[in-house]
């Protein structure tokens, strides 16, 4: 885990951004959470265009942090499967609300009407079929 010592400050907002206030750790997350990628060439393929180096860098400091885990693939051991951790999988609710804000403000989104919709109607079941998803892995 980062030191905590090293932190700018200990403000609540400040901890959240020490550790997913980059470009491209929420877009991680989003894969793995919502997506289901797993594979380091699975992140890549992503239309944001992570490079390598980039993403070596953040799965490592994600692991570091506590928010990812990596294991051996167990139908073929020479890869790694990337998955949350109850830390990562604890951001489910945050990264719905995300969805729902930018589905609001967002008049190019991306974001599946249907999906928009079920947020909408049914917040707290959205989150439950993530969270499932994803501790399903662990």
């Amino acid at each position: 885990m980062t030191d905590p010592s090293t932190f700018r400050s200990h403000c609540p907002t400040n901890y959240a951004l020490e550790h997913f206030g980059d470009r491209w750790t929420l877009l991680i997350i989003r894969d793995l959470l919502f997506l289901e990628k797993q594979y380091f060439r699975e992140f890549l393929s992503g239309e944001e265009a992570i490079s390598t180096n980039i993403l070596s860098d953040r799965l490592k400091k994600m692991e570091k942090d506590g928010l990812i885990a990596h294991r051996s693939d167990p139908a073929d051991a020479r890869r790694q499967v990337y998955l949350l951790t109850d830390k990562g999988i604890d951001l489910a609710r945050i990264m719905v609300e995300i969805n729902r804000w930018s589905a609001k403000h967002d008049p190019f989104t991306d974001v599946p009407p249907d999906y928009a919709r079920r947020v909408e109607e049914d917040f707290e079941s959205v989150i439950a079929q993530a969270v499932a998803r994803a501790r399903a892995k662990l």
